[in-house]
């Protein structure tokens, strides 16, 4: 069987992220791919750990809550990385519903302002 290995180009084409994103991940060390003179080949290690990243992300995580939580994994093993990261999916969850009903509050704001204006303008279209 054939180890995964993509080029530079092909992992920005795979996880549909620009070259300035995937040099900065390096950078911040996220990523560590294998290099051959100026070329980079990404692994399963690194293809695993770049989804974890994004859905991270998309989560709302910071980028270096995720380098400390995927360090984990190197340092502590995975026992202690779940662990971590139940954590912090706990503390996110959390912040993600005050946020939720924080707009559920301004939400309800802008339709009342609405409705109340637009019964002052109602009027002066009738006449």
């Amino acid at each position: 069987m054939q180890e995964l290995r993509l080029s530079f180009k092909e992992m920005c084409a795979k996880f549909d992220v620009t070259p300035r994103t995937l040099r900065y991940y390096e950078y911040i060390e996220l990523l560590q791919p294998e290099r051959q003179g100026r070329s980079r080949f990404y692994g399963a290690r690194e293809c695993a750990r770049m989804t974890l990243i994004l859905r991270g992300r998309k989560f709302g995580f910071q980028l270096e809550e995720l380098r400390q939580w995927l360090l984990m994994y190197d340092n502590e093993g995975t026992q202690t990385q779940m662990q971590v990261f139940v954590d912090m999916a706990t503390e996110k969850l959390a912040e993600l519903e005050e946020q939720q009903k924080q707009l559920a509050q301004t939400i309800a704001d802008l339709r009342k302002l609405r409705q109340d204006t637009q019964g002052l303008i109602a009027p002066k279209e009738l006449t």
